[in-house]
């Protein structure tokens, strides 16, 4: 499962509603993918619909699906949102990340 804190939450419904997705229907797709300073990076974007071997959750109010290979790396994982002075976006808080960069942005397991 994948949660979601209470700031990432805002900014998802926010940042939907500028996309022109409707956060009480639509998804947060979450992935990982090859690539980054440390062997893998987080993907993030919104999707309508879902694919039949996704897994789907639901945490504090936002819908969020993950691909089977994906999900492997990403349990237990909080998405955060960070909007602090050394720059804003979100944060993947993963247990499973044995080395992260320095932008949060790729890990290596």
């Amino acid at each position: 499962m994948i949660k979601v804190s209470d700031t990432a939450k805002k900014k998802v419904v926010e940042l939907m509603i500028e996309d022109g997705f409707n956060s009480a229907t639509d998804f947060v797709r979450v992935g990982v993918k090859s690539g980054g300073c440390s062997g893998l990076s987080y993907d993030l974007k919104f999707d309508k619909a879902q694919n039949e071997e996704d897994k789907v959750f639901e945490d504090n109010g936002v819908r969020i699906i993950v691909d089977k290979k994906s999900f492997l790396y990403l349990i237990g994982t909080t998405l955060e949102y960070s909007g602090g002075l050394n720059g804003s976006g979100f944060v993947f808080n993963n247990p499973n990340a044995n080395r992260t960069c320095g932008c949060g942005e790729s890990f290596s397991l």
